[in-house]
Protein backbone atom coordinates (compact mmCIF):
# COMPACT_ATOMS: atom_id res chain seq x y z
CA UNK A 1 0.00 0.00 0.00
CA UNK A 2 1.09 3.99 -0.60
CA UNK A 3 3.05 5.14 2.03
CA UNK A 4 2.74 9.01 0.65
CA UNK A 5 -0.82 10.30 -0.30
CA UNK A 6 -1.64 12.72 -3.30
CA UNK A 7 -0.99 16.28 -0.88
CA UNK A 8 2.30 14.11 0.94
CA UNK A 9 3.86 14.27 -3.32
CA UNK A 10 2.17 17.57 -4.24
CA UNK A 11 3.92 19.05 -0.90
CA UNK A 12 7.04 17.03 -2.11
CA UNK A 13 7.33 18.48 -5.43
CA UNK A 14 6.57 21.91 -4.16
CA UNK A 15 9.42 21.81 -2.19
CA UNK A 16 12.06 19.92 -3.60
CA UNK A 17 11.18 20.70 -7.49
CA UNK A 18 9.65 24.29 -6.82
CA UNK A 19 10.23 24.37 -10.76
CA UNK A 20 7.60 22.21 -11.39
CA UNK A 21 5.18 22.32 -9.41
CA UNK A 22 2.72 24.18 -11.22
CA UNK A 23 3.20 21.77 -14.14
CA UNK A 24 1.87 18.42 -12.73
CA UNK A 25 -1.64 16.95 -10.90
CA UNK A 26 -1.51 14.15 -9.44
CA UNK A 27 -4.73 12.43 -9.43
CA UNK A 28 -4.45 8.98 -8.24
CA UNK A 29 -2.45 7.39 -6.15
CA UNK A 30 -2.81 3.28 -5.35
CA UNK A 31 -0.83 0.12 -4.75
CA UNK A 32 2.10 0.24 -7.45
CA UNK A 33 0.65 3.16 -9.77
CA UNK A 34 -0.56 6.60 -10.27
CA UNK A 35 -2.11 8.84 -12.30
CA UNK A 36 -0.77 12.38 -13.09
CA UNK A 37 -2.14 15.20 -15.23
CA UNK A 38 0.29 17.51 -17.32
CA UNK A 39 -1.24 20.89 -18.04
CA UNK A 40 -0.13 21.46 -21.37
CA UNK A 41 0.73 25.15 -22.38
CA UNK A 42 2.12 26.45 -24.93
CA UNK A 43 5.90 26.46 -24.14
CA UNK A 44 5.01 22.64 -24.16
CA UNK A 45 4.68 22.47 -28.06
CA UNK A 46 6.75 22.10 -30.64
CA UNK A 47 6.42 23.40 -34.81
CA UNK A 48 3.68 22.01 -35.74
CA UNK A 49 1.45 22.76 -32.40
CA UNK A 50 1.62 19.27 -31.02
CA UNK A 51 3.32 18.32 -27.54
CA UNK A 52 7.27 18.12 -27.96
CA UNK A 53 8.92 14.46 -27.17
CA UNK A 54 11.28 16.02 -24.29
CA UNK A 55 8.01 17.12 -22.46
CA UNK A 56 5.93 14.13 -22.91
CA UNK A 57 9.42 12.16 -21.39
CA UNK A 58 9.61 14.37 -18.75
CA UNK A 59 5.82 13.47 -17.68
CA UNK A 60 6.72 10.00 -17.66
CA UNK A 61 9.65 10.29 -15.42
CA UNK A 62 7.44 12.10 -13.21
CA UNK A 63 5.03 9.52 -13.11
CA UNK A 64 7.58 6.90 -12.22
CA UNK A 65 9.49 9.06 -9.93
CA UNK A 66 6.48 9.60 -7.91
CA UNK A 67 4.81 6.26 -7.93
CA UNK A 68 8.49 5.20 -6.45
CA UNK A 69 7.63 7.27 -4.05
CA UNK A 70 4.56 6.91 -3.10
CA UNK A 71 5.43 3.43 -2.37
CA UNK A 72 8.74 3.97 -0.42
CA UNK A 73 8.47 7.36 0.60
CA UNK A 74 10.25 10.76 0.42
CA UNK A 75 13.62 9.65 -1.17
CA UNK A 76 14.70 12.73 -3.41
CA UNK A 77 17.99 11.42 -4.75
CA UNK A 78 16.43 8.39 -6.53
CA UNK A 79 17.45 8.65 -10.38
CA UNK A 80 16.36 7.68 -13.27
CA UNK A 81 18.92 5.11 -15.15
CA UNK A 82 17.34 4.06 -18.17
CA UNK A 83 14.32 5.31 -20.31
CA UNK A 84 12.62 3.74 -23.12
CA UNK A 85 10.12 5.42 -25.04
CA UNK A 86 7.27 5.32 -27.80
CA UNK A 87 5.89 7.70 -29.60
CA UNK A 88 2.76 6.44 -31.24
CA UNK A 89 0.45 9.01 -32.10
CA UNK A 90 0.55 13.06 -32.12
CA UNK A 91 -1.40 14.01 -28.98
CA UNK A 92 -4.74 15.95 -29.44
CA UNK A 93 -3.89 19.70 -29.94
CA UNK A 94 -4.72 22.21 -26.72
CA UNK A 95 -5.41 19.14 -24.41
CA UNK A 96 -3.45 17.84 -20.88
CA UNK A 97 -1.58 14.60 -21.03
CA UNK A 98 -2.51 12.16 -18.24
CA UNK A 99 -0.09 9.50 -17.27
CA UNK A 100 -1.07 6.41 -15.74
CA UNK A 101 1.91 4.73 -14.90
CA UNK A 102 2.88 0.76 -13.04
CA UNK A 103 5.13 -0.23 -11.06
CA UNK A 104 6.39 -3.37 -12.98
CA UNK A 105 9.39 -3.79 -9.99
CA UNK A 106 10.16 -2.64 -6.47
CA UNK A 107 13.10 -3.94 -5.60
CA UNK A 108 15.91 -2.16 -2.46
CA UNK A 109 18.18 -1.08 -5.27
CA UNK A 110 15.93 -0.87 -8.68
CA UNK A 111 12.55 -0.34 -9.47
CA UNK A 112 10.70 -0.43 -13.15
CA UNK A 113 7.83 1.95 -14.12
CA UNK A 114 5.62 1.27 -17.08
CA UNK A 115 3.64 4.12 -18.03
CA UNK A 116 1.04 5.30 -21.02
CA UNK A 117 0.62 8.75 -21.76
CA UNK A 118 -3.09 9.56 -23.27
CA UNK A 119 -4.47 12.94 -24.35
CA UNK A 120 -6.79 13.94 -21.85
CA UNK A 121 -10.29 12.10 -23.05
CA UNK A 122 -8.94 10.02 -25.06
CA UNK A 123 -8.66 6.13 -24.97
CA UNK A 124 -5.71 5.49 -27.32
CA UNK A 125 -2.20 6.16 -25.90
CA UNK A 126 0.06 8.97 -27.77
CA UNK A 127 2.96 7.35 -26.04
CA UNK A 128 4.08 4.47 -23.60
CA UNK A 129 7.39 4.76 -21.37
CA UNK A 130 9.30 2.31 -19.53
CA UNK A 131 11.82 3.19 -16.71
CA UNK A 132 14.31 2.28 -14.59
CA UNK A 133 15.11 3.78 -11.50
CA UNK A 134 18.27 3.45 -9.00
CA UNK A 135 16.77 3.62 -5.56
CA UNK A 136 19.49 5.34 -3.01
CA UNK A 137 20.41 3.08 0.36
CA UNK A 138 19.40 2.93 3.35
CA UNK A 139 21.88 5.00 5.92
Amino acid sequence: MPVMTIEDLTDFLAREFPQVKNEFQIEEVRDMGLRVRLKVEERHLRPGGTVSGPTMFSLADVAVYLTILAQIGPKALAVTTNCSIDFMRKPAANTDLVADCTLLKLGRVLAIGDTLIRSDGMEAPVARATLTYSIPPER
